[in-house]
């Protein structure tokens, strides 16, 4: 049965209660919270690895540099961005350096193509502190959207378009004021692809560009977009995957104990689970992210529509 509204609810979202619950019955989560001193070494070596299949693209035809940034960099590319969620929540560096944690995720954000990271933090905080609050959390779908793309046609387009609209939702939703980090970004970001294409000329810039785009699509790493919080059953609205998949995006796959602790960087965060079973064992989980897009489109119950939507008080930082 097709949804012609979200499914509005009137309570607190549940990771806040839950993590009182967990940290005063399991103090010890606390230790895991923190900066992951392998995640820098990881990011860099990723960095590295793009900037090198930059040259070795350089001279393959137009059709081998999309077959191989959808096979290869943007896989790669994709998991930079998962990289930068966690850098987002300054587990690169800690707390006490969130400037060095700011300007890392500018160097993850290269080989992407596009400006990305600095918006993403802007954004990504208001995500945690108003999950599905109405004008405030941007990862949600407009009216129009779920309005639209209600068909498997229409939400296959829907989903090919992620990156577009992932990048033009925040702008009509809630819009903010551009930020010197943005500017920085934007800076740092062009200057390293007017260093490649000077180096190696145009076909790396697409090769690296494609690859953004195509695996934020319709690719099996994509499916965590609508993994993560599409009401798959009622009153559900977090959901974790345990598969392999997670061992190449920074375990974004356990997203329940991530809402739980978002301090806690991704490496750790299998750690909770085995700390908490009983808190995450019973509830609903998804074993696929391909079968997730499969449902996602061929579901008439499932589409943009399916999120949990509140009110929510802003709260004023000090």
């Amino acid at each position: 049965m097709k949804r012609y509204d979200f499914e509005w609810v009137y309570t607190d979202q549940p990771h806040t209660q839950r993590r009182k619950e967990m940290l005063a019955k399991y103090p010890e989560i606390k230790s895991l919270m923190g900066p992951d001193p392998n995640l820098k070494w990881i990011v860099f070596g990723m960095v590295l690895t793009q900037t090198i299949a930059c040259f070795f693209v350089k001279d393959l035809s137009w059709k081998w540099i999309i077959f191989w940034a959808y096979a290869f960099g943007g896989a790669v590319n994709h998991s930079l961005t998962l990289a930068i969620h966690d850098i987002s929540h300054n587990v690169a560096f800690g707390n006490k350096l969130a400037k060095w944690n700011r300007l890392f995720a500018m160097f993850a954000n290269l080989p992407i193509g596009m400006p990305y990271s600095a918006s993403f933090k802007k954004y990504h905080i208001d995500h945690h502190r108003y999950l599905g609050g109405d004008g405030l959390d941007v990862d949600i779908p407009t009216e129009m959207e779920g309005w639209f793309f209600c068909t498997p046609f229409r939400k296959t387009i829907w989903l090919i378009l992620q990156p577009l609209f992932y990048a033009l939702r925040p702008l009509y939703v809630n819009p903010k004021p551009i930020t010197r980090l943005e500017v920085l970004n934007a800076v740092v970001q062009f200057a390293y692809d007017f260093l490649i294409y000077y180096l190696w000329g145009l076909k790396p810039i697409v090769y690296l560009v494609a690859g953004s785009l195509l695996c934020m699509g319709i690719h099996p790493i994509s499916g965590h977009f609508i993994a993560e919080h599409y009401m798959f059953l009622k009153g559900h609205e977090t959901y974790s995957y345990y598969g392999p998949l997670n061992w190449i995006t920074f375990n974004v796959g356990y997203h329940v104990e991530h809402h739980d602790f978002p301090s806690i960087p991704g490496s750790k965060l299998p750690l909770v689970k085995q700390i908490a079973p009983e808190y995450y064992d019973n509830l609903p989980q998804h074993s696929s992210w391909v079968r997730v897009l499969w449902d996602f489109v061929f579901d008439d119950s499932i589409g943009p529509y399916s999120r949990i939507k509140r009110e929510c008080k802003l709260v004023k930082d000090d």
